[in-house]
């Protein structure tokens, strides 16, 4: 981490919703060794949580509590979320869009009462409309991409909250972040609504042979790891930024190859089988890195090591992997009193 950066939050309070998560968990860590004081708040198992940190479990669809674990914090980064597979989005989009926009806007709000001097909303990839690539400032052109139409307009709302705030109140502290296709432990490992990398990384160690892959493996996608999207979120908060970011690699990985690596990982290669009856989704899904690299910010972790890394995790944390909150289970319909 730069050590301007760190100097940052060297001191700082921070408020870290969803803290326990793949991408919450690295950044945690992260905040820890630059000496921030990390409050984190979610309805995962305490377990997950990074030693060294507070950890409060709290239903962010309430609004008393999200005003409660905000008290105090100089900065908040918006983690929480609802994470899953496009089969999950297609199904269940009541279960991606309400509770987004529940907990967005209620932690926000909680934040502009409490008085936070800086905010982190996490956005999406899913805001994009179909493109090869994605540039920040054309998002509000078009629409969301079909397969992303739900969560991809509870994001935007959500980004819509941040201007407004800016316009009405004056808070123009609050940065906007769109991670690209994120993966790395830690993350949902569940076969039935995970998304591309935990999903094949659990099969493969469940033993699946042949594993059998929708589509034909040529959809192209940007893959970054869960540390460097946190390093990423540090920066801009660090250096103010307030207008959206993508968080990518820039760099376009088919799934051929993606399955490729996984299955080479693995103790025990299956057969790959490709099941082109299904569907893959959009063609081709780039972040424009342009306006990260300019803040200098570069990712560290290449899909391939990041891949391997992480399945060597998931073998080693299998027990850690089930003790993940599910957004999709009847249970998460019900608001958890913390």
């Amino acid at each position: 981490m730069d050590g301007e950066v760190s100097a940052f939050y060297r001191g700082q309070s921070v408020l870290v919703t969803g803290g326990t998560g793949m991408i919450g968990r690295p950044l945690v860590e992260l905040l820890l060794a630059a000496g921030a004081k990390v409050r984190i708040a979610s309805l995962d198992d305490a377990s997950r949580a990074p030693a060294g940190a507070d950890f409060v479990r709290a239903d962010l669809r309430e609004f008393a509590q999200c005003l409660e674990v905000c008290r105090g914090a100089d900065t908040v980064f918006h983690l929480a979320g609802v994470k899953g597979s496009p089969k999950m989005a297609a199904e269940r989009p009541a279960s991606f869009m309400v509770p987004t926009i529940q907990f967005s806007f209620a932690m926000m709000e909680a934040a502009r009462r409490q008085r936070v001097a800086r905010y982190l909303f996490t956005s999406s990839v899913g805001v994009y409309a179909p493109a090869e690539v994605f540039r920040e400032d054309e998002v509000w052109k078009t629409f969301p991409s079909p397969h992303d139409r739900f969560a991809g307009w509870a994001k935007r709302v959500c980004e819509l909250q941040a201007e407004a705030y800016r316009i009405e109140h004056g808070w123009n502290a609050i940065s906007i972040v769109r991670p690209a296709n994120v993966y790395g432990p830690y993350d949902n490992f569940d076969s039935a609504n995970a998304m591309v990398v935990p999903s094949l990384i659990r099969r493969i160690a469940d033993g699946e042979n042949p594993l059998v892959v929708w589509g034909d493996g040529s959809a192209e996608r940007d893959f970054i790891h869960a540390r460097d999207v946190a390093r990423g979120m540090m920066l801009v908060v660090a250096k103010g930024v307030t207008e959206p970011v993508n968080l990518g690699s820039g760099r376009s990985t088919t799934i051929r190859e993606v399955v490729e690596i996984a299955a080479a990982a693995a103790p025990a290669r299956p057969e790959i089988r490709w099941d082109t009856s299904k569907p893959a989704g959009d063609r081709k899904r780039i972040m424009d890195m342009g306006r990260a690299n300019a803040l200098g910010f570069a990712p560290s972790i290449d899909i391939a090591e990041g891949i391997r890394s992480t399945f060597a995790w998931y073998l080693r944390h299998r027990h850690e992997a089930d003790r993940r909150y599910n957004a999709f289970s009847d249970a998460a319909l019900r608001p958890a009193r913390g």
